[in-house]
């Protein structure tokens, strides 16, 4: 039997400060891998009492357990400290809160700020992209996002993984992905901003039906076909509204989709395994205790379709689970019984 993976050892201290905004699993781990290459790191959460049990226990309990924090990672609750102490920023706070954590920033960090953000979904109420709700509060900064096929837990463990930096402006993407790169984390740039957020949203959505499929005993094949006439929705969607068929074939697209879709680590995966076994939304929210960004994407993802006139029969029934009361077997059964269509047609808007 092979030896288990170990944490790489951290490297010597490097001057740049790296503030991550968001104290839960995801940006605890982005926090931990930041400190361990090498980097002064800040991680801020809004609840100062369990900002202090972090700094006291000095580990994520929780969400990642015997995952022991790097020295170089310190604890902050003072939002203005973080802004004016760091030369770069890394948002990974829930879709929910990217705007009020956005605006909160803007007034407080200098104008040379490198910002990033690891939020995936849409805005609840407009299902407008992150970086369109950057634009409006930070006009004419750099929009640039990190994604890929990534679980919190892999990485803080140092498991080897490949992401994306995206942004449109070249030098920014090369910058973020700078901070990130190592032994067992490698980092590939794009300028397909709207292609990369499109794949982090969608995708999450297709998890839930996956999760489903699986929660009700469908098998392997039913599962393949899922994710394939899925990555169908997701190019449709991310190519009407602007992004590339190259970025949703790639990291931020098919790759993302392939994790959520296929491993129990998934929350969005197990949102629908639970639905499928007749447990009620709100109390698998409960159980879980963290963001579960599929399940507000739904309501956003199939808008934006709706809106730009795209077909995404997956994700409606996904939609119709969630918020309308139809069963799970219902979803299935509607999604069977739809016309016979040659297998590329669609595949485009």
């Amino acid at each position: 039997m092979g030896r288990a993976p170990t944490e790489p050892p951290a490297r010597p201290r490097i001057s740049e400060t790296i503030g991550v905004l968001g104290a839960g699993v995801w940006g605890t781990a982005l926090a931990i891998v930041l400190a361990r290459l090498g980097r002064r790191v800040l991680l801020w959460g809004s609840d100062e009492a369990r900002m202090a049990r972090l700094a006291h226990e000095r580990v994520h309990t929780s969400a990642l357990p015997g995952i022991r924090f790097p020295d170089g990672l310190e604890i902050e609750s003072d939002l203005k400290r973080v802004c004016q102490t760091a030369d770069g920023l890394l948002l990974a706070v829930p879709s929910g809160a990217f705007r009020t954590v956005l605006r909160a920033v803007g007034p407080l960090c200098d104008d040379q700020t490198t910002l990033a953000w690891a939020t995936k979904g849409l805005e609840s109420g407009s299902h407008k992209r992150l970086s369109e709700i950057h634009a409006e509060i930070r006009p004419g900064r750099p929009a640039t996002v990190l994604t890929g096929p990534s679980f919190a837990r892999e990485v803080a463990a140092g498991l080897p993984t490949a992401l994306t930096v995206a942004s449109d402006d070249p030098a920014t993407a090369e910058t973020v992905a700078s901070w990130l790169r190592g032994e067992r984390l490698r980092i590939y740039t794009s300028d397909d901003v709207i292609g990369a957020e499109i794949g982090g949203a969608v995708k999450n959505v297709l998890a839930i039906a996956a999760g489903i499929s699986d929660g009700l005993g469908f098998g392997a094949n039913a599962r393949a076909a899922l994710i394939t006439r899925g990555l169908a929705e997701l190019l449709r969607l991310g190519i009407a509204v602007g992004g590339r068929s190259e970025t949703l074939m790639g990291l931020s697209g098919v790759g993302d989709l392939a994790l959520t879709c296929t491993d129990d680590l998934s929350r969005n995966r197990r949102v629908g395994l639970a639905l499928a076994r007749g447990r009620s939304l709100g109390d698998i929210i409960g159980e879980l205790g963290q963001a579960v960004e599929g399940v507000a994407s739904a309501r956003e993802v199939y808008a934006l379709a709706r809106a730009s006139h795209i077909d995404m029969p997956i994700t409606e029934q996904v939609y119709q689970v969630l918020f309308t009361g139809r069963s799970p077997e219902a979803a299935v059964a509607a999604l069977l019984s739809r016309d016979p269509k040659t297998e590329a047609s669609g595949l485009t808007p």
